[in-house]
């Protein structure tokens, strides 16, 4: 589900960090080396489709790699 972020409500906080991420081997294997944390943050969202909605957006980071893998978790339509 494609997305456009247009407003950032929170701040981003680190839920996990190299080895405790499920997926960090692959991660690794996909993108390189680099201290890989798994984000969270609450955002005001845009779909294809025009709607708009409050939504919680999950990522994986490393330094000098930026936001991979951006995906909603859950969803608050106004």
């Amino acid at each position: 589900m494609k997305f456009e972020i247009v407003e950032q409500l929170s701040v981003p906080e680190t839920i996990a960090v190299d080895k405790s991420i499920h997926e960090f081997q692959r991660l690794k294997k996909v993108y390189g080396d680099g201290r890989w944390r798994k984000m969270k943050g609450i955002y005001i969202i845009r779909f294809q489709s025009g709607d708009v909605c409050r939504a919680e957006i999950h990522w994986y980071e490393a330094r000098g790699k930026g936001k991979k893998e951006q995906k909603t978790n859950r969803f608050w339509y106004k």
